[in-house]
């Protein structure tokens, strides 16, 4: 049986990463599709990058880009981390790569650069790290930044969660229409104390926290099941993630 698995924001939790992949019982039939936000957190970062390297091998995979993940991009390439992205997970990056070669560092590079912004399906389904703000689609999208840091796709969608609003409806947000669902990173559920992917409107949203004190989570996009590791401050109890 063929799946299509998305995957929430790693954060540098391969031990989470592994947990999933062994529980959701991931063979080389399925396509997994990564939300973006690999690195920065738990001490790991450089290692689920090499695991993610590892499964483009046996599986159909897309990588979106996270904001994290561009940050982590520019330091590779220059050897310069801003002190913004070291405060918020990147110290710990940089010390995951120590022992790496110019080869491998090389290696890891390129699969950032060859990351996508966003990715539609044949069911018409984005794929996108944060959101868009462009009422005409994210293919319209004025301001790139926007595909790893936007929030207020989430915050109208999460707003308008308790409402049945119909596509036709002068009040159905513009940016919903283009697309028969959205999942998205980059928020985490955790922030309104749910533990488990939330679905508001049209929007899925994926990430349940594994950067601080929830778990890593990934979800078949037909049946809406989904499996998640141990809560990640279990799975490194002597470390903080970005708590």
């Amino acid at each position: 049986m063929k799946r299509t698995l998305v995957f929430g924001d790693i954060h540098g939790g391969l031990k989470a990463l592994n947990q999933v992949l062994n529980r959701a019982k991931v063979s080389e039939n399925d396509t997994l599709i990564f939300l973006g936000d690999y690195v920065d957190g738990w001490s790991e970062s450089s290692s689920v990058i090499s695991r993610l390297i590892e499964l483009e091998k046996s599986n159909n995979c897309v990588f979106i880009k996270g904001n994290h993940d561009q940050w982590c991009e520019d330091w590779l390439r220059s050897s310069n981390g801003n002190s913004t992205w070291l405060f918020h997970g990147g110290e710990s990056t940089v010390n995951s790569y120590k022992g790496y070669n110019n080869e491998e560092l090389r290696t890891h590079l390129n699969f950032f650069e060859l990351m996508r912004n966003y990715y539609v399906d044949n069911k018409n389904r984005l794929f996108i790290h944060a959101g868009f703000a462009s009422m005409h689609g994210v293919e319209k999208e004025p301001y790139p930044s926007n595909y790893s840091w936007d929030r207020t796709l989430w915050e109208m969608a999460y707003s308008l969660k308790d409402l049945e609003l119909d596509e036709s409806s002068l009040h159905y947000p513009k940016r919903f229409k283009h697309y028969s669902e959205i999942y998205i990173g980059h928020t985490p559920t955790t922030d309104y104390n749910v533990a488990t992917p939330i679905i508001a409107q049209k929007l899925v949203n994926v990430d349940t926290g594994a950067a601080f004190k929830g778990k890593l989570t990934a979800l078949d996009v037909d049946s809406k099941v989904f499996w998640q590791s141990d809560p990640l401050p279990e799975l490194y109890p002597n470390e903080k993630g970005r708590n």
